[in-house]
């Protein structure tokens, strides 16, 4: 084993370049993917919990990883899916329990969901460009980077996804 001037071996020098840019990106990142997160989410504790198991999720994967940022990003945006998959469950099964009684139409403000479950039901491919440019405010160059795509087809992603959107509105809305 290669042992450096300090007398250490070379595999935790490795190690510790490897701590020190995982917090440096930590530190770079965290913020602004929280903030990502809150936006779509609408609450702060959710929202650390899922940029804190991005960045788990990245740890464990630290050494595979070619782009961090990406990765982290992707991992969100799953988990904000599985969250909003969670919710709509849990208020299905609210709604169906509350079957029987009067409903209260304060408790399912139809804008609460709306606009959300119609993001939602876009394909991936045009779900994450929209998340990413409209809600987490990255530019056109940035959201191809993050989702290694061209450019070209990111605006193309987000055209198709706004047509459809809109027609899913008019088609709702009669």
């Amino acid at each position: 084993m290669e042992r450096t001037g300090t007398g250490r071996p070379r595999i935790r020098r490795d190690l510790d370049a490897d701590a020190a840019a995982a917090e440096e990106l930590f530190e770079g990142v965290y913020p602004r993917l929280a903030g990502w997160v809150r936006r779509l989410v609408d609450d702060d504790g959710t929202a650390h919990q899922i940029a804190s198991e991005a960045f788990v999720r990245l740890l464990a994967r630290w050494t595979t990883v070619e782009s961090p940022h990406s990765y982290l990003y992707m991992i969100a945006a799953n988990l904000i899916r599985d969250h909003w998959r969670n919710t709509e469950r849990e208020r299905r099964a609210l709604r169906t329990v509350t079957a029987g009684s009067a409903a209260d139409p304060a408790a399912f403000p139809v804008q609460d969901v709306d606009v959300r479950n119609l993001i939602a039901s876009l394909p991936p491919r045009l779900r994450d460009p929209v998340l990413l440019h409209y809600y987490g405010g990255f530019g056109l160059t940035e959201v191809a980077s993050l989702l290694h795509r061209p450019e070209g087809t990111i605006k193309a992603d987000l055209f198709a996804a706004r047509a459809k959107l809109k027609t899913a509105l008019r088609e709702r809305d009669g």
